[in-house]
Formats: C-alpha cells, sequence, structure tokens
C-alpha cells in the first residue's frame, strides 16, 4: 500500500514539474547509488574477508612460515582489496556521472 502511495505521488509530483523525466530519473539514480553503497560494498568487503581467511588458512595447513604472512599474504590481500576497490568504483560511477550530469536537452542562451 505504501509502495503503490509513493509510487503514484512521485507520479503526480514528476507531472506537475517542468523537467518531470529528469526528476525521477535522478531520484532512481540515488536510489541505486544508495542501494550500491549500502547492500554490495558491504558484500565485496565480505568476500574479500573470507577468501583471506581461506587463504590465510590453506597456507597454515600447507605448513608456510612467518615469511609467508609478512611478505606474499599482505601483497596478496593489497592486491585483492585494490581489485575490489576498482571494481567497485566502476560500479557507482555510472550513477555518480548522472547525478552531475548537467541537463543536454536544454536551450543553449549563446547565440
Amino acid at each position: 500500500m505504501v509502495h503503490y502511495y509513493f509510487k503514484n505521488m512521485c507520479r503526480l509530483i514528476c507531472f506537475m514539474n517542468v523537467g518531470s523525466l529528469r526528476l525521477c530519473k535522478i531520484s532512481t539514480m540515488k536510489d541505486q547509488l544508495v542501494i550500491k553503497v549500502l547492500v554490495i560494498f558491504p558484500l565485496l568487503v565480505l568476500f574479500d574477508y573470507v577468501v583471506m581467511i581461506l587463504l590465510g588458512c590453506t597456507s597454515c595447513l600447507l605448513g608456510y612460515g612467518n615469511d609467508f604472512y609478512c611478505g606474499t599474504y599482505c601483497l596478496i590481500g593489497k592486491i585483492i582489496i585494490g581489485l575490489t576497490a576498482v571494481l567497485f568504483f566502476f560500479l557507482i560511477f555510472p550513477n555518480i556521472k548522472a547525478i552531475f550530469k548537467t541537463h543536454g536537452d536544454a536551450a543553449s542562451t549563446e547565440k
């Protein structure tokens, strides 16, 4: 019921505004960005955490020494976290770009 009411209110508000499609699109983009930050990012961090745990347990079972944990393990962890950061940036970049995008269909004031 509440979702139905919100959907109709959004249509009514967008119908009354001159740039109605633009306002609804920005609202949707902001919602997508919030979902990605609050859901996708923690899932990616959890995935990194589980991968590092599995890597640590496997290396312990295989008998690697302290040199592995001080060097190679930290390097692998940095690479995994860096790749996750790049992936997350590419996931949210289109949303950020759409939010800050200027009106391309507006008339120019220059003659």
